[in-house]
């Protein structure tokens, strides 16, 4: 693999593995669910690295990229189950934000 991975290529790689290893996808709902785990296992380790909670022996040894990548395979399944492109998704909403938000956060007192 190379060092380097577009999102397009990211989420060709998660397809081509899910239907070579992975047999199938598992439904939206399903993978809706498994986001939303592996959101909470990100939340755990950002609250006991951030936060004031201390790590109990299982969460000891977690990596927090590795819980991030988690999240990022599952939005890929979720991405290629609902025919969106991820890159397309991305700068669109990039372009949203830059025209939305232009001044908002400038004139946000309490960024201040």
């Amino acid at each position: 693999m190379k060092k380097e991975i577009t999102l397009s290529e990211a989420q060709e790689q998660v397809d081509y593995w899910i239907k070579t290893v992975g047999v199938r996808y598992f439904n939206e709902l399903t993978n809706m669910t498994i986001l939303m785990e592996e959101v909470g296992e990100l939340a755990r380790i950002m609250a006991r690295i951030y936060g004031e909670q201390s790590f109990k022996e299982s969460d000891k040894g977690k990596d927090l990229g590795d819980e991030m990548a988690d999240i990022l395979w599952v939005l890929m399944c979720l991405a290629n189950q609902t025919g969106v492109d991820l890159t397309e998704a991305l700068r669109k909403n990039l372009e949203k934000k830059n025209i939305r938000d232009i001044d908002r956060h400038k004139n946000n007192e309490k960024l201040k």
